[in-house]
């Protein structure tokens, strides 16, 4: 099982493949079995992480609303 960093680059690099406008929320960027595959403390840590990425650097994510089941969704802009 990859450790949450490993997961934090491969969110990342999938980052660069999506376009300007797209909205997705952090799971979008894995296949689902792999994402189904992580733990949910590590999937907690992860979306702590990636927000945390997202903020500090400018790499045209932005933030918005969160879901009704709490996950939190981006825009690529």
């Amino acid at each position: 099982m990859p450790t949450v960093n490993e997961l934090l680059d491969k969110a990342k690099a999938e980052v660069s493949n999506l376009l300007s406008g797209e909205v997705f929320l952090l799971r979008d960027l894995f296949k689902g079995y792999e994402w189904n595959r992580i733990s949910r403390s590590d999937r907690l840590l992860l979306g702590t992480l990636f927000l945390n990425y997202i903020k500090t650097d400018d790499i045209g994510v932005v933030p918005i609303e969160k879901t009704s089941s709490g996950q939190q969704r981006y825009v690529c802009v």
